[in-house]
């Protein structure tokens, strides 16, 4: 469920809310029971981090490391092999 960062216009009370995307907006300010509470625009605070599905599988190695299984090669073969682009001259870390 998504948090969603609430602010009264009349008193300024600031809270975080946990709600269902479903549910209906909240109106009342608990602190000084006016209407003026509305929902803030903010930006949403998440880090993907741990050995989850995005770090074993989007990370880039996976796509190298399986073609050059298909081929017999190994991943360091692979690099050496490609050439050198025109940007970096073949000196560069990537060759």
């Amino acid at each position: 469920m998504p948090i969603y960062a609430y602010r009264c216009s009349s008193c300024g009370h600031e809270k975080d809310v946990l709600q269902k995307m479903s549910d209906a907006q909240l109106t009342t300010c608990p602190e000084c029971r006016g209407e003026t509470f509305i929902k803030q625009l903010t930006a949403p605070g998440f880090q993907l981090k741990g050995n989850g599905w995005y770090a074993t599988d989007f990370k880039g190695g996976a796509a190298a490391t399986s073609a050059a299984a298909a081929t017999g090669a190994s991943a360091s073969e692979t690099k050496a092999a490609s050439p050198a682009s025109p940007a970096c001259s073949g000196s560069c870390a990537c060759h």
